[in-house]
């Protein structure tokens, strides 16, 4: 297995300044596209897609491959592309929050993170709606429109705002999150759910919520949002302490004080707090 170097700092602020490019000819497609109307076609009973994913996620992959043709690219719409001995990957999703948007919800997001040797070193998550975008590098703290991010202070379940989603497929499947999101509603003070993955891990880094956790996510859905976290203070695992895996699909992401209360109400453990 090939090792590359470490990155420098302004290696890792070249390939941010890159994503940020990217995120934001995207977030001015979906705009467009908000104003003047999408197809929507349909995946599965309830997980749509439209045409204004794919031409934001056109977008991204253009910017990005200009700037970096040797790179790898996951993207939610067109799977993998590009040179498969990269050590870079960037990992996009166009439109988080498709449901959202073919509403008329206006709660949705662009979302792009590169992996480096597999370790997750940039994440960018515009809110085009808001104009706020979120940004972290590895090493280099976490920043919304260029202000320093914290995540929250608070140290119990009972005091925290939390916030949790559910898999496009939850009428197929018995992994749908239903049981704990039934469970964790009676012990915090709240759980709020708003259909997108990359804004709920963005918030999070923001203070806005206190703990977010989630089944059956994909590498999109958390690539950027958990770079940003980490470097805002937070806390990322799966549904056991030590253990997360970008290409598995639990997720738990905290300010990191109420880390292990939450990880003992999913899994069911009684709360000595």
């Amino acid at each position: 297995m090939h090792t590359s170097k470490p990155l420098s700092p302004e290696e890792r602020n070249l390939y941010l300044t890159t994503a940020i490019r990217a995120a934001e000819a995207a977030g001015t497609v979906l705009l467009e596209h908000a104003k003047t109307g999408f197809r929507i076609d349909y995946k599965a009973a309830t997980n749509l897609v439209t045409d204004a994913d794919r031409r934001a996620e056109e977008r991204i992959v253009q910017t990005i491959l200009a700037a970096h043709p040797s790179h790898r690219i996951l993207a939610e719409e067109r799977g993998k592309d590009g040179a498969t001995d990269s050590p870079y990957c960037w990992i996009i999703d166009p439109l988080d929050g498709t449901t959202n948007f073919a509403h008329g919800f206006p709660f949705y997001s662009v979302s792009i993170g590169l992996e480096y040797e597999g370790e997750c070193i940039v994440g960018v998550v515009l809110d085009p709606m808001r104009r706020e975008l979120f940004t972290g590098a590895l090493g280099q703290g976490a920043y919304l429109n260029g202000e320093r991010l914290r995540v929250s202070t608070i140290e119990t379940l009972d005091q925290s705002l939390l916030v949790t989603g559910f898999a496009y497929n939850i009428r197929e499947t018995t992994n749908n999150n239903l049981d704990h999101f039934s469970r964790i509603s009676l012990r915090a003070q709240g759980v709020r759910r708003t259909g997108s993955a990359a804004l709920d891990l963005s918030y999070v880094a923001a203070g806005r919520f206190d703990g977010y956790w989630e089944v059956k996510l994909s590498p999109w859905d958390m690539a950027a949002g958990i770079v940003i976290l980490r470097e805002a203070g937070g806390t990322v695992s799966g549904f056991s302490k030590g253990r997360f895996s970008l290409y598995e699909q639990e997720l738990v992401a905290t300010n990191g004080r109420i880390h292990d209360h939450l990880l003992r109400a999913i899994n069911q453990h009684p709360d000595p707090h």
